[in-house]
């Protein structure tokens, strides 16, 4: 089981939140069309390694939490809040 430390509630069991998906994914403009949309919604990537994730506090603070997670090891490099920084799992160092 992961423990995910909350910035507002401490270290948490894993059943308390919710996966939310890719936090390295960007919505296309307004005027992108259609095929980028599509992209969007149903292309993701199975990374092997480091992905930056969006994880949401639903049995606890109801906040979205960004969380860097090794998806081999289930390591957890850092926790931070959904406002802080647009890094991507490449460019995000231990925190």
């Amino acid at each position: 089981m992961l423990r995910i430390h909350c910035p507002w509630c401490g270290a948490r069991d894993e059943i308390e939140f919710r996966y939310r998906g890719d936090a390295a994914v960007r919505r296309p403009a307004a005027d992108a069309g259609q095929e980028a949309f599509v992209s969007y919604v149903y292309q993701r990537e199975n990374p092997l390694g480091w992905h930056l994730e969006w994880w949401l506090h639903a049995g606890g603070c109801r906040r979205l939490l960004k969380v860097l997670r090794h998806t081999v090891t289930h390591e957890i490099r850092w926790v931070r809040t959904a406002e802080e920084g647009q890094e991507s799992a490449d460019s995000a160092g231990p925190a």
